[in-house]
C-alpha cells in the first residue's frame, strides 16, 4: 500500500510530503529573505538621507511594484501550464509556455514608458494627494523613477527565466544568482549613495543606479544558465514565433483572469497607499513604508508556499493522478495552517529591529513603523493559507475563484470602504489598513467552499470536455 494510501484520511501528510515540499519551499524563502534583508539594509541607507528622500524613493517604488507585480502575475499564468507540462514530460508545450511569458511580459513596456519616462511627475502626483511635503517628495520621487525605467527590460527577462526553472522544482539556481544580484545590489548601495572609493555621493540617485548595475548582472547570469544549460522549456530563436494559436489562446485565457485578479489587487494596494499618504507629512509615506520593509523578511513565506503548491499540485495533475492531488491538497493547506501561526511570532520578534534599522527617521515615523508591523504579523496566518488556497485553484486552472472572489470583494466592497474612511474618518493609517484588511478574514472563509467544489482538479494536459 503506498503512502498517499495509507494517509489519505490525515489531516497532515507524512513528514517525507513535508520535506519535499520544503525542498521547494525553503530555497526559494530563503532566496526572498536574503532579499528582503538586502532591501531592508538598502531601506537604511535611504533613510540616512531623511523622511523626504525614502519617501520619494517609496513613491517611485510602488509604480515599480505595479509593473512587476504584472510580469510576475503573467508568470503565475503560464506556469500554470508550465508545470503540468513538465509533470507530462511534455518539452513542446513548456516551450509554448515559456513563449507566452516572454511575449506576454513586453505588452507592459508602453505604458511603462509612459509613466517613467514621459509623464511621471503627473502619475507620482496620484501617490501623494494631500501630503503636507508632496511638491519635495515627487522630486525626489521623479528623479529616482527617471533612472529605474531602465531596470524594466533585463529584469522582465530574468524574471521569465527564473520562473520557468522554479516552474520545473529547480529553485537552486535562480537562488544563487539573485542572492548575488542583491548583494551587489547593497555593496553599490553603500558606494553610490554615500559616495566611497573616490565615488561622488550621488543620493537617491545612486541607488537607482546600483539597482539598474545590480538588475543587468543578474540578467546577463539567467541568460549565461539559460544558454548553457539548455533547459527543457528553451526555445530556439529563429523558431520563438512558432506559436501554437490555441495553446497561447487557453494560456491568455486563464492568464486574464489572474491578470485582472492581481492588478485589482495591486490598484486596491497603490490606492490604500495614496490615501494614507495623506494623512500627514513625510514622516507617514516613509513609516509605512518602513514597516512593510521590515514586514518583508516575515512576508517571505507567502512565496515560498506558493510556489511549492503550485509545483507539487501542477505536476500531479499533469500525471493524471487526480485522486493523489486530491489528497496533497489537503496536507498543503494543513501545513500553510501552520507555518502561518509560526510567522507570526516571528513577525513579533522583528519589531526589536525597528529602531535599529530605522532610527535615523523622525519619532513619528518609526512609531507608524512599528504599529504596522505588528499588525501586518496578525495577519499571516490568514495571508499564508490564502497564497496556498490560490496556488491550489491555479494548478488545475481555475483561475475563476481569485476573480469572482478575490477582485469583487476588493472592486464592491473594499475599495468604497476604503474611500469612506478616508472621507468621513480621522482615523490614522494603520487603522485605516486594519480596517480594509479585516475582509481577507472574508476570503479565506470563500475560498475554503469553492475549493470544495474541485473545479480545480483538471489535467490541463489533454484535451477538456466541453
Amino acid at each position: 500500500m503506498t503512502t498517499i494510501a495509507k494517509t489519505r484520511n490525515s489531516f497532515f501528510g507524512p513528514g517525507k510530503f513535508y520535506k519535499n515540499a520544503l525542498a521547494i519551499a525553503v530555497p526559494i524563502m530563503l532566496q526572498q529573505l536574503i532579499q528582503s534583508m538586502v532591501s531592508l539594509v538598502d531601506n537604511f541607507m535611504v533613510s540616512g538621507l531623511g523622511d523626504i528622500a525614502m519617501s520619494g524613493v517609496n513613491v517611485a517604488g510602488q509604480v515599480i511594484f505595479v509593473f512587476m507585480v504584472y510580469v510576475n502575475t503573467i508568470c503565475t499564468a503560464g506556469g500554470i501550464f508550465m508545470t503540468q507540462y513538465y509533470g507530462a514530460k511534455d518539452k513542446k508545450g513548456m516551450g509554448q509556455a515559456f513563449r507566452f511569458k516572454i511575449i506576454m511580459g513586453m505588452l507592459a513596456f508602453i505604458p511603462y514608458y509612459l509613466v517613467c519616462m514621459v509623464y511621471p511627475r503627473q502619475v507620482l502626483s496620484l501617490l501623494v494627494i494631500g501630503n503636507t511635503q508632496a511638491d519635495m517628495i515627487l522630486d525626489q520621487a521623479v528623479t529616482y523613477m527617471g533612472i529605474l525605467f531602465y531596470v524594466g527590460l533585463p529584469m522582465t527577462l530574468s524574471v521569465c527565466i527564473a520562473s520557468s526553472l522554479r516552474d520545473m522544482g529547480k529553485v537552486k539556481i535562480p537562488l544563487v544568482i539573485t542572492v548575488a544580484a542583491t548583494l551587489i545590489n547593497t555593496c553599490l548601495n553603500w558606494v553610490l549613495i554615500y559616495g566611497h572609493f573616490g565615488v561622488p555621493a550621488f543620493g537617491v540617485k545612486g541607488a537607482a543606479y546600483a539597482t539598474v548595475i545590480a538588475r543587468s548582472i543578474e540578467f546577463i547570469a539567467f541568460v549565461a544558465v539559460y544558454l548553457t544549460t539548455k533547459p527543457d522549456f528553451m526555445v530556439n530563436v529563429l523558431d520563438f514565433f512558432r506559436i501554437d494559436g490555441r495553446l497561447f489562446g487557453s494560456m491568455a485565457k486563464k492568464g486574464a483572469l489572474v491578470l485582472f485578479c492581481e492588478m485589482v489587487w495591486v490598484l486596491s494596494e497603490t490606492v490604500t497607499t495614496a490615501i494614507y499618504n495623506g494623512r500627514g507629512g513625510a514622516d507617514v509615506v516613509s513609516g509605512m513604508a518602513s514597516g512593510f520593509a521590515i514586514a518583508n523578511l516575515f512576508f517571505v513565506a507567502f512565496s515560498g508556499i506558493y510556489s511549492a503548491t503550485g509545483v507539487i499540485i501542477g505536476k500531479t495533475l499533469g500525471t493524471g493522478n487526480l485522486e493523489e492531488a486530491r489528497i496533497q491538497k489537503k496536507w498543503l493547506l494543513s501545513g500553510a495552517a501552520v507555518l502561518g501561526i509560526m510567522m507570526t511570532f516571528v513577525g513579533f520578534g522583528t519589531t526589536l529591529i525597528v529602531p535599529v534599522v530605522f532610527g535615523r527617521l523622525s519619532d513619528s515615523a518609526v512609531g507608524i513603523c512599528r504599529s504596522m508591523v505588528i499588525l501586518l504579523a496578525f495577519f499571516m496566518p490568514a495571508w499564508v493559507l490564502m497564497n496556498a488556497q490560490q496556488a491550489i485553484a491555479r494548478a488545475g486552472g481555475d483561475t475563476a475563484m481569485g476573480m469572482y472572489t478575490d477582485a469583487f470583494i476588493t472592486i464592491l466592497v473594499m475599495l468604497p470602504m476604503l474611500f469612506v474612511l478616508a472621507r468621513y474618518t480621522n482615523i490614522g493609517p494603520v487603522t485605516m489598513y486594519l480596517g480594509v484588511k479585516l475582509l481577507d478574514l472574508v476570503k479565506v472563509v470563500i475560498f475554503h467552499f469553492w475549493l470544495r467544489k474541485e473545479r480545480w482538479l483538471k489535467n490541463l494536459t489533454v484535451p477538456q470536455a466541453a
